[in-house]
Protein backbone atom coordinates (compact mmCIF):
# COMPACT_ATOMS: atom_id res chain seq x y z
CA UNK A 1 0.00 0.00 0.00
CA UNK A 2 1.32 3.38 -0.85
CA UNK A 3 0.49 5.18 2.16
CA UNK A 4 1.37 8.39 0.80
CA UNK A 5 -1.63 9.09 -0.87
CA UNK A 6 -3.69 9.14 2.57
CA UNK A 7 -4.02 12.25 3.93
CA UNK A 8 -5.90 14.36 6.58
CA UNK A 9 -7.90 13.66 9.71
CA UNK A 10 -11.73 13.14 8.75
CA UNK A 11 -14.51 13.10 11.68
CA UNK A 12 -17.99 11.81 11.36
CA UNK A 13 -20.12 14.93 12.33
CA UNK A 14 -23.17 13.04 13.99
CA UNK A 15 -26.09 14.99 14.23
CA UNK A 16 -29.71 14.38 15.04
CA UNK A 17 -32.62 16.33 14.01
CA UNK A 18 -29.98 18.90 12.19
CA UNK A 19 -28.36 19.56 16.08
CA UNK A 20 -24.58 18.70 16.04
CA UNK A 21 -23.96 16.50 18.95
CA UNK A 22 -21.07 17.43 21.58
CA UNK A 23 -18.90 14.16 20.78
CA UNK A 24 -18.79 15.65 17.60
CA UNK A 25 -17.41 18.53 18.56
CA UNK A 26 -14.93 16.88 21.17
CA UNK A 27 -13.85 14.62 17.98
CA UNK A 28 -13.09 18.00 15.82
CA UNK A 29 -10.69 19.45 19.03
CA UNK A 30 -8.87 15.74 18.91
CA UNK A 31 -8.77 15.63 15.49
CA UNK A 32 -7.13 19.39 15.23
CA UNK A 33 -4.58 17.89 17.39
CA UNK A 34 -3.43 15.12 15.81
CA UNK A 35 -3.56 16.56 12.39
CA UNK A 36 -1.19 19.79 13.50
CA UNK A 37 1.08 17.50 14.54
CA UNK A 38 0.63 15.62 11.32
CA UNK A 39 0.82 19.05 9.37
CA UNK A 40 -2.49 18.09 7.84
CA UNK A 41 -5.63 19.36 7.50
CA UNK A 42 -8.77 18.47 9.44
CA UNK A 43 -12.03 17.57 7.39
CA UNK A 44 -15.35 17.27 8.70
CA UNK A 45 -18.40 15.22 7.26
CA UNK A 46 -21.41 16.51 7.95
CA UNK A 47 -24.35 14.21 6.77
CA UNK A 48 -28.46 14.92 7.09
CA UNK A 49 -30.88 16.98 5.16
CA UNK A 50 -30.95 20.70 5.64
CA UNK A 51 -28.06 21.04 7.47
CA UNK A 52 -25.73 22.97 5.15
CA UNK A 53 -26.62 26.37 7.41
CA UNK A 54 -24.88 24.56 10.42
CA UNK A 55 -21.79 24.02 8.71
CA UNK A 56 -19.94 26.97 9.83
CA UNK A 57 -20.31 25.78 12.82
CA UNK A 58 -17.82 22.84 12.51
CA UNK A 59 -14.64 25.25 11.47
CA UNK A 60 -15.25 27.57 14.51
CA UNK A 61 -14.64 24.16 16.58
CA UNK A 62 -11.80 23.36 14.37
CA UNK A 63 -12.32 22.01 11.16
CA UNK A 64 -10.28 23.18 8.28
CA UNK A 65 -13.10 21.76 5.52
CA UNK A 66 -16.42 20.71 5.78
CA UNK A 67 -17.73 18.01 3.33
CA UNK A 68 -21.57 18.94 3.35
CA UNK A 69 -23.61 15.90 2.20
CA UNK A 70 -27.87 16.44 2.32
CA UNK A 71 -29.78 14.34 0.92
CA UNK A 72 -33.54 13.19 2.09
CA UNK A 73 -32.14 9.66 2.41
CA UNK A 74 -30.26 11.01 5.51
CA UNK A 75 -32.39 12.89 7.33
CA UNK A 76 -32.85 10.04 9.92
CA UNK A 77 -29.64 7.59 10.46
CA UNK A 78 -29.85 4.41 8.87
CA UNK A 79 -27.22 2.73 8.22
CA UNK A 80 -27.31 1.66 4.60
CA UNK A 81 -27.82 5.06 3.36
CA UNK A 82 -24.94 6.51 5.45
CA UNK A 83 -22.58 3.71 4.67
CA UNK A 84 -22.69 4.24 1.20
CA UNK A 85 -22.42 7.95 1.58
CA UNK A 86 -19.45 7.32 3.73
CA UNK A 87 -17.90 4.49 1.75
CA UNK A 88 -17.86 6.97 -1.61
CA UNK A 89 -15.90 9.79 0.42
CA UNK A 90 -13.42 7.56 1.60
CA UNK A 91 -12.97 6.17 -2.02
CA UNK A 92 -12.58 9.13 -3.39
CA UNK A 93 -10.85 11.16 -0.88
CA UNK A 94 -7.99 8.53 0.96
CA UNK A 95 -8.14 9.99 4.00
CA UNK A 96 -5.11 8.87 7.04
CA UNK A 97 -7.49 8.87 10.24
CA UNK A 98 -11.27 8.67 10.43
CA UNK A 99 -12.86 9.11 13.84
CA UNK A 100 -16.44 8.86 15.01
CA UNK A 101 -18.42 8.73 18.64
CA UNK A 102 -18.70 5.69 20.47
CA UNK A 103 -22.31 6.28 20.66
CA UNK A 104 -25.05 3.86 19.19
CA UNK A 105 -24.58 5.94 15.73
CA UNK A 106 -20.75 5.71 15.65
CA UNK A 107 -20.51 2.12 17.11
CA UNK A 108 -23.36 1.17 13.63
CA UNK A 109 -21.88 2.40 11.40
CA UNK A 110 -18.26 2.37 12.41
CA UNK A 111 -17.70 -1.54 11.69
CA UNK A 112 -20.10 -1.47 8.83
CA UNK A 113 -17.85 1.34 7.01
CA UNK A 114 -14.56 -0.48 7.85
CA UNK A 115 -16.28 -3.54 6.51
CA UNK A 116 -16.56 -2.12 2.87
CA UNK A 117 -13.12 -0.26 2.95
CA UNK A 118 -11.45 -3.72 4.12
CA UNK A 119 -9.25 -1.73 6.53
CA UNK A 120 -9.34 -1.92 11.11
CA UNK A 121 -11.47 -0.43 13.43
CA UNK A 122 -10.33 -0.03 17.02
CA UNK A 123 -13.54 0.67 19.24
CA UNK A 124 -13.84 2.44 22.35
CA UNK A 125 -11.17 4.25 22.34
CA UNK A 126 -10.07 6.59 25.48
CA UNK A 127 -6.80 7.97 23.80
CA UNK A 128 -5.43 9.14 20.84
CA UNK A 129 -1.77 10.07 19.67
CA UNK A 130 1.08 10.34 16.96
CA UNK A 131 3.68 8.13 16.65
CA UNK A 132 6.87 8.85 16.05
CA UNK A 133 6.35 6.92 12.79
CA UNK A 134 3.32 9.48 12.00
CA UNK A 135 0.94 6.69 12.65
CA UNK A 136 -2.14 6.83 14.97
CA UNK A 137 -1.64 5.43 18.16
CA UNK A 138 -5.33 4.22 19.58
CA UNK A 139 -5.72 3.41 23.28
CA UNK A 140 -8.17 1.51 24.72
CA UNK A 141 -9.46 -0.70 27.94
CA UNK A 142 -8.63 -3.87 27.15
CA UNK A 143 -9.17 -7.29 29.50
CA UNK A 144 -12.35 -6.02 31.44
CA UNK A 145 -10.18 -2.87 32.25
CA UNK A 146 -7.40 -4.22 34.12
CA UNK A 147 -5.10 -2.87 31.60
CA UNK A 148 -4.86 -0.45 28.56
CA UNK A 149 -3.63 -1.48 24.76
CA UNK A 150 -2.23 0.47 22.25
CA UNK A 151 -3.00 -0.57 18.91
CA UNK A 152 -1.58 -0.06 15.55
CA UNK A 153 -3.19 -0.11 11.95
CA UNK A 154 -0.01 -0.67 9.58
CA UNK A 155 -1.10 -2.26 7.11
CA UNK A 156 -4.20 -0.53 6.21
CA UNK A 157 -6.02 2.35 5.66
CA UNK A 158 -7.80 4.84 6.72
CA UNK A 159 -6.89 4.55 10.22
CA UNK A 160 -10.47 4.02 11.92
CA UNK A 161 -11.79 4.60 15.55
CA UNK A 162 -14.24 5.00 17.58
CA UNK A 163 -14.05 7.35 20.71
CA UNK A 164 -15.89 7.45 23.72
CA UNK A 165 -18.03 10.92 24.37
CA UNK A 166 -16.88 13.40 27.26
CA UNK A 167 -13.33 11.52 27.02
CA UNK A 168 -11.75 14.31 25.04
CA UNK A 169 -12.14 17.95 25.88
CA UNK A 170 -14.07 20.35 23.87
CA UNK A 171 -11.65 23.09 22.60
CA UNK A 172 -12.58 27.04 22.89
CA UNK A 173 -15.02 28.19 19.63
CA UNK A 174 -13.05 30.39 17.81
CA UNK A 175 -15.42 32.40 15.34
CA UNK A 176 -12.56 34.07 13.55
CA UNK A 177 -11.37 30.80 11.58
CA UNK A 178 -11.53 30.46 8.10
CA UNK A 179 -12.27 27.32 6.32
CA UNK A 180 -14.08 25.80 3.37
CA UNK A 181 -17.29 24.68 2.67
CA UNK A 182 -18.20 21.86 -0.06
CA UNK A 183 -21.38 20.32 -1.19
CA UNK A 184 -20.82 16.32 -2.14
CA UNK A 185 -23.24 14.37 -4.16
CA UNK A 186 -23.80 10.55 -3.61
CA UNK A 187 -24.68 8.45 -5.76
CA UNK A 188 -27.51 6.10 -4.23
CA UNK A 189 -27.99 2.35 -4.62
CA UNK A 190 -31.48 2.78 -3.33
CA UNK A 191 -31.96 -0.96 -4.39
CA UNK A 192 -30.07 -1.61 -1.27
CA UNK A 193 -32.55 0.68 0.79
CA UNK A 194 -33.80 -2.23 2.28
CA UNK A 195 -35.38 -0.22 5.84
CA UNK A 196 -37.63 2.40 5.44
CA UNK A 197 -38.43 5.03 8.70
CA UNK A 198 -42.80 4.99 8.90
CA UNK A 199 -42.42 7.14 12.05
CA UNK A 200 -40.67 8.50 15.03
CA UNK A 201 -41.79 7.85 18.45
CA UNK A 202 -39.61 9.49 20.95
CA UNK A 203 -39.49 8.17 24.78
CA UNK A 204 -40.43 11.13 26.91
CA UNK A 205 -37.49 11.71 29.70
CA UNK A 206 -37.64 14.49 32.24
CA UNK A 207 -34.16 13.87 33.46
CA UNK A 208 -30.93 14.95 32.20
CA UNK A 209 -28.41 13.66 30.18
CA UNK A 210 -25.64 12.67 32.92
CA UNK A 211 -22.73 13.92 30.71
CA UNK A 212 -24.34 17.40 30.81
CA UNK A 213 -24.64 17.56 34.08
CA UNK A 214 -23.04 19.84 36.30
CA UNK A 215 -23.03 18.23 39.50
CA UNK A 216 -23.45 14.19 39.61
CA UNK A 217 -24.50 12.28 42.93
CA UNK A 218 -23.30 8.57 42.38
CA UNK A 219 -24.04 5.68 44.04
CA UNK A 220 -21.99 2.21 44.20
CA UNK A 221 -22.42 -1.15 46.21
CA UNK A 222 -22.62 1.23 49.34
CA UNK A 223 -25.42 2.28 48.66
CA UNK A 224 -27.24 -1.28 48.36
CA UNK A 225 -30.92 -0.55 47.88
CA UNK A 226 -33.81 1.26 46.77
CA UNK A 227 -34.31 3.13 49.95
CA UNK A 228 -30.15 4.20 49.85
CA UNK A 229 -31.03 5.35 46.42
CA UNK A 230 -33.87 7.38 47.50
CA UNK A 231 -31.61 9.25 49.91
CA UNK A 232 -29.11 9.94 47.09
CA UNK A 233 -32.38 11.21 44.93
CA UNK A 234 -33.07 13.93 48.06
CA UNK A 235 -29.32 14.58 48.14
CA UNK A 236 -29.56 15.79 44.48
CA UNK A 237 -32.65 17.39 44.56
CA UNK A 238 -31.16 19.84 46.70
CA UNK A 239 -27.98 20.21 44.97
CA UNK A 240 -29.61 20.38 41.43
CA UNK A 241 -28.08 17.39 40.60
CA UNK A 242 -28.33 14.25 39.03
CA UNK A 243 -28.13 10.81 40.48
CA UNK A 244 -25.93 7.69 38.90
CA UNK A 245 -24.49 5.01 39.66
CA UNK A 246 -21.79 2.38 39.46
CA UNK A 247 -22.49 -1.01 37.12
CA UNK A 248 -22.72 -3.01 40.45
CA UNK A 249 -25.82 -0.78 40.86
CA UNK A 250 -27.09 -1.40 37.37
CA UNK A 251 -25.89 -4.89 37.50
CA UNK A 252 -28.87 -4.95 40.26
CA UNK A 253 -31.52 -3.64 38.87
CA UNK A 254 -31.58 -0.56 41.19
CA UNK A 255 -30.81 1.90 38.76
CA UNK A 256 -31.12 2.37 34.94
CA UNK A 257 -27.98 1.43 32.71
CA UNK A 258 -28.21 5.00 30.99
CA UNK A 259 -27.56 6.42 34.27
CA UNK A 260 -24.02 4.09 34.12
CA UNK A 261 -20.60 6.11 35.09
CA UNK A 262 -17.48 3.89 33.85
CA UNK A 263 -15.88 2.26 31.51
CA UNK A 264 -18.79 0.18 30.34
CA UNK A 265 -21.05 3.46 31.11
CA UNK A 266 -20.38 7.06 30.34
CA UNK A 267 -17.91 8.95 30.77
CA UNK A 268 -18.66 11.96 32.91
CA UNK A 269 -16.86 15.59 33.65
CA UNK A 270 -18.84 17.46 36.13
CA UNK A 271 -17.82 20.14 38.10
CA UNK A 272 -19.22 18.35 41.03
CA UNK A 273 -18.74 14.52 41.53
CA UNK A 274 -20.07 12.89 44.70
CA UNK A 275 -18.97 9.03 44.75
CA UNK A 276 -21.08 7.87 47.57
CA UNK A 277 -20.40 3.74 48.44
CA UNK A 278 -18.09 3.76 45.28
CA UNK A 279 -14.64 1.47 45.86
CA UNK A 280 -13.06 3.32 43.61
CA UNK A 281 -12.48 -0.02 40.71
CA UNK A 282 -10.49 1.00 37.91
CA UNK A 283 -13.84 0.53 35.11
CA UNK A 284 -15.34 3.23 37.28
CA UNK A 285 -12.59 5.51 37.82
CA UNK A 286 -12.20 5.76 34.02
CA UNK A 287 -15.37 7.06 33.73
CA UNK A 288 -15.29 9.88 36.30
CA UNK A 289 -11.57 10.50 37.23
CA UNK A 290 -11.32 13.71 35.47
CA UNK A 291 -14.28 15.42 37.16
CA UNK A 292 -13.28 19.36 38.44
CA UNK A 293 -14.13 18.09 42.08
CA UNK A 294 -14.39 14.89 43.40
CA UNK A 295 -16.17 14.25 46.80
CA UNK A 296 -16.24 10.24 48.65
CA UNK A 297 -18.13 8.86 51.22
CA UNK A 298 -16.92 5.01 52.03
CA UNK A 299 -16.34 3.23 55.42
CA UNK A 300 -12.89 1.61 53.97
CA UNK A 301 -10.39 4.19 55.20
CA UNK A 302 -8.05 2.01 52.17
CA UNK A 303 -10.75 2.46 49.26
CA UNK A 304 -9.00 3.35 45.79
CA UNK A 305 -11.72 6.38 45.69
CA UNK A 306 -9.89 8.59 48.50
CA UNK A 307 -6.54 8.07 45.76
CA UNK A 308 -8.57 10.43 43.38
CA UNK A 309 -11.04 12.58 46.28
CA UNK A 310 -10.46 15.70 46.27
CA UNK A 311 -11.72 15.79 49.80
CA UNK A 312 -12.94 12.10 51.54
CA UNK A 313 -14.84 11.32 54.07
CA UNK A 314 -14.64 7.77 55.77
CA UNK A 315 -17.95 6.80 57.54
CA UNK A 316 -21.02 5.36 57.11
CA UNK A 317 -23.00 6.74 54.36
CA UNK A 318 -26.45 5.91 55.45
CA UNK A 319 -25.64 8.51 57.81
CA UNK A 320 -24.08 11.25 56.61
CA UNK A 321 -25.99 11.92 53.21
CA UNK A 322 -29.13 12.38 54.95
CA UNK A 323 -27.27 14.93 57.69
CA UNK A 324 -25.73 16.77 54.34
CA UNK A 325 -29.17 16.47 52.64
CA UNK A 326 -30.40 18.34 55.94
CA UNK A 327 -27.99 21.06 56.31
CA UNK A 328 -28.67 21.41 53.26
CA UNK A 329 -32.08 22.43 53.16
CA UNK A 330 -31.74 24.30 56.46
CA UNK A 331 -28.65 26.59 54.73
CA UNK A 332 -31.16 26.98 51.59
CA UNK A 333 -34.27 28.39 53.71
CA UNK A 334 -32.08 30.35 55.51
CA UNK A 335 -31.09 32.17 52.47
CA UNK A 336 -34.43 32.44 51.27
Amino acid sequence: MDKSIYKDVYVFVEQRENKIQSVAIELLGKARELADELGEKVVAVFLGYNIQSKAKELIAYGADKVLCVEDDALEYYMTEPYTQAITQIVKSRNPDIFLFGATTIGRDLGPRLSARIGTGLTADCTGLAISEEKELLMTRPAFGGNLMATIICKEHRPQMSTVRPGVMRTKPKDETRQGEIEMVKVDFDKSKFKVRILENVKEEKSLIDITQADILVSGGRGVGCVEGFEALSDLAKVLGAEVSASRAMVDAGLIPQERQVGQTGKTVRPDVYFALGISGAVQHLAGMEESEYIIAVNKDKGASIFNVADLGIVGDLNQIVPALTRRLKKIRTNQQ
